[in-house]
């Protein structure tokens, strides 16, 4: 494939195609961080102990196999000390989710790859897009093994994932679905104008998705921490503004990190900081012209919001909270559209 890149492309280049197979594959990662975020809220992620990336593809079909998998899981400390004496039925729930969400990824990377390497056989990539191409799959393969990494820290000494870990599992994934988003906008925008230059982030967009990326990061510690479960109440937490019970122990950033009061409570009002910001990206796309990502970015925002209390109230209802982490990620698509429409004005 590498030098099927490096051949020059044909002057029957196909970023339309090219686009429009990039924006299926950001939407088979939207739906992946969707049930990933079930699997997180129903606790299933350390039901499959093994990583067989081709293999594990079938689930067990047999009674026999379903009870080797119940009794892999039975050795890990979560079971022993949270599970024990749960049914075959319940394991069978938790790894379904599990399975289906390693399902998804591994499905991706085929959507991914195998069109890639056509495109690239054909010759119908535009110049200087193939090493952009290539990058974003190696970024997919290195999420499986970020996946795994994650898995592996609950499977020995602990009862769940490390949420450090979780987060950069989660914010890898919306990293990649943001610049699949970005590369097929470019594409698009290429299509529509064959001088057309690819768009450049611009200082103020790189500081709005910055504070996203924080709200983001806290969003991840406070699902690795449970930390939504300490308070089901708003504006104030437990009648608190700020709420009693954070542990003022050890480095600053080991509380800021991973105290549940302290992360919830960050989360909860850093996300004012990010909406403000948003909103105020949204108004410079709307400025440029572009009239649909203003109003995406306002729509996700406001229901982001809106889906936030409504969790935290419901004290963390699943079909809310899933909801809550899949508008998020429409945040952040909303948001890449939103910085790639003031960066085009830019680049022109």
């Amino acid at each position: 494939m590498i030098a099927a890149l490096r051949r020059p492309a044909s002057r029957d280049t196909r970023p339309v195609a090219i686009a429009r197979w990039l924006l299926v594959a950001a939407a088979m990662v939207f739906a992946m961080v969707v049930v990933g975020g079930i699997t997180r809220l129903t606790e299933s992620g350390l039901s499959i102990t093994q990583w067989k990336p081709i293999a594990g593809a079938i689930p067990p079909l047999t009674h026999a196999q379903w009870m080797e998998a119940f009794q892999d899981y039975q050795h890990i400390p979560e079971y022993q000390q949270i599970n024990r004496g749960m049914s075959l039925s319940d394991f069978q729930f938790i790894f379904f989710w599990e399975w289906l969400h390693r399902l998804i990824g591994r499905l991706i990377g085929v959507v991914f790859a195998l069109p890639l390497i056509w495109f690239a056989w054909k010759r119908a990539i535009p110049v200087g897009y193939g090493p952009r191409l290539v990058a974003l799959l190696a970024l997919g393969g290195l999420q499986g093994a970020i996946g795994w990494w994650m898995v592996k820290s609950g499977l020995s000494m602990r009862t769940d994932v490390s949420h450090y870990r979780l987060a950069v599992h989660l914010l890898t994934a919306l990293f990649i679905m943001g610049g699949l988003i970005w590369t097929a906008l470019d594409l698009f925008a290429l299509a529509r104008d064959r001088g057309a230059r690819p768009a450049r982030m611009t200082a103020f967009a790189l500081a709005a998705l910055l504070v996203l990326l924080v709200q983001l990061m806290f969003g991840a510690f406070t699902a690795g921490l449970d930390a939504g479960y300490v308070s089901n109440t708003w504006p104030l937490m437990n009648d608190h503004l700020v709420p009693d019970g954070i542990a003022w122990a050890g480095s600053m950033w080991a509380t800021l990190s991973s105290d549940p009061y302290l992360v919830h409570f960050i989360h909860r009002w850093w996300a004012w900081v990010a909406a403000a910001m948003l909103i105020l990206l949204a108004r410079r796309a709307k400025r440029v012209g572009a009239r649909g990502p203003s109003i995406a970015i306002n729509a996700a925002v406001g229901g982001q919001i809106i889906l936030g209390i409504a969790t935290v109230l419901s004290g963390i209802a699943l079909p809310l909270a899933a909801l809550h982490q899949a508008v998020g990620a429409l945040v952040v698509a909303s948001a890449t559209w939103g910085a790639h429409a003031v960066g085009t004005h830019r680049s022109r």
